[in-house]
């Protein structure tokens, strides 16, 4: 009876190490994610790998069938890809801060004239768990960083300027879903 007690408590505490190694890989060091990138007809354009390691997000960026040139590339706060993507409303930025300063803000994206693209960054702005369930958004032009334009230098920048850098229209979506990274 004793060793069987002991058998069972064993094994009570192997599966709780089990589902708590489980649970740290799903919102911690070494989960994953993916967004599927759509544009407003709804075609796949792109995939987005995030994971999470050494308290950072490694970011990997595949595109093709969009416009050449550089686009701006942000998280959005709400995960709705509803064309033409407005539905995601404005940058992730948990901290208030202006623009370049948003969370959300990571590097252009260069599209060749082929309508192909890559990228691969770290960012140490936000984990994995911020940013799951939100949406990531290719914009038509690209991001300025906020830096002004000359067509401002008489009035200073206007409001589009400081909260999206002059990005543009949103030329693809997709909500950043918990999964492999591979």
């Amino acid at each position: 009876m004793i060793k069987r007690i002991a058998i069972l408590a064993v094994t009570g505490m192997a599966l709780m190490a089990l589902s708590a190694g489980i649970a740290v890989g799903q919102s911690g060091e070494g989960s994953a994610a993916k967004a599927v990138l759509h544009d407003v007809s709804g075609n796949p354009v792109g995939v987005v790998k995030l994971t999470e390691k050494a308290g950072a997000v490694r970011v990997r960026v595949e595109v093709q069938g969009l416009p050449a040139g550089f686009h701006g590339f942000h998280v959005h706060t709400i995960g709705a890809c509803t064309p033409p993507f407005t539905s995601a409303l404005g940058h992730f930025n948990p901290g208030g801060t202006g623009h370049p300063g948003h969370a959300a803000d990571m590097p252009v994206l260069l599209v060749n004239a082929d309508g192909t693209g890559e990228a691969r960054f770290v960012s140490d702005r936000y984990g994995l768990a911020d940013v799951l369930g939100r949406a990531l958004i290719v914009h038509a032009n690209p991001d300025n960083y906020a830096n002004i334009p000359t067509r401002y230098a008489a009035g200073g920048a206007d409001a589009t300027t400081l909260a999206t850098g002059d990005a543009g229209g949103r030329i693809a979506c997709g909500v950043i879903e918990r999964g492999t990274a591979d």
